[in-house]
């Protein structure tokens, strides 16, 4: 590999930038794609998004020859909305499956570095941690304090993002409530069937472990479809 194409992509992964590193098959030739920012021929920049998108590499047709795709995406990215019983063990199993976990919650009481070793652990109000966290289409949301002035703020920001799960704990009671919130506060329909509420397979989860692997189970149901 080109020593200036090893370094960019030591660089893109570095500043968690997305990137595919296509390979000509007949010669070797290699570049670096960054849709939807490069200035290449559609059907390569069509591919190259296909690819990003299902996170694995492939072999193409291309005019001037075969071309080999090979994703680099940035980190999974999991937003923990709530310092409490479940987010403990649900950081951990997110931190296992390769994400990278963020523990959202004003309280400090709650969102401490003895009960989240080695978890970021943002005290800001959800709103203001959302805008600076700025979900992706790489990212999973779940909220789970049950107390409206931390989950709403969150999931509306949240469904305002490409975040490709969204989360809310509490009965189906308790969601029927969030949505008309939710509805009340602007947020449409479709918008709000995003929310998988009552949060977690149904598993038949009692303990805070258990309820954080159905959600963990979800969550990669949901990625991986």
């Amino acid at each position: 590999m080109d020593a200036h194409i090893l370094k960019k992509l030591v660089d893109d992964r570095a500043e968690k930038r997305a990137v595919v590193l296509a390979t000509r098959l007949t010669d070797g030739i290699q570049k670096l794609l960054y849709p939807p920012e490069i200035k290449e021929e559609k059907w390569l920049i069509e591919v190259a998004s296909e690819v990003l998108a299902s996170d694995k590499g492939r072999v193409v047709e291309g005019p001037d020859g075969d071309w080999f795709l090979n994703p680099f995406n940035p980190p999974l990215r999991l937003i923990l909305v709530g310092a409490v019983h479940i987010a403990q063990p649900l950081a951990r199993m997110g931190a296992l499956s390769g994400y990278d976990v963020t523990v959202v919650d004003p309280r400090t009481s709650f969102a401490s570095a003895e009960r989240f070793p080695d978890i970021h652990l943002l005290t800001d109000w959800p709103d203001e941690a959302m805008a600076a966290l700025a979900p992706d289409a790489r990212t999973a949301v779940v909220t789970l304090t049950h107390d409206p002035k931390l989950d709403d703020p969150a999931l509306q920001a949240a469904l305002r993002s490409s975040a490709f799960y969204i989360g809310a704990l509490g009965s189906k009671k308790t969601h029927a409530a969030r949505v008309a919130r939710l509805t009340e506060a602007g947020i449409g329909e479709q918008d709000n069937a995003r929310i998988h509420g009552p949060v977690g397979l149904a598993i038949g989860a009692k303990s805070p472990a258990e309820i954080a692997i159905s959600i963990m189970a979800q969550i990669t149901e949901t990625l991986r479809k």
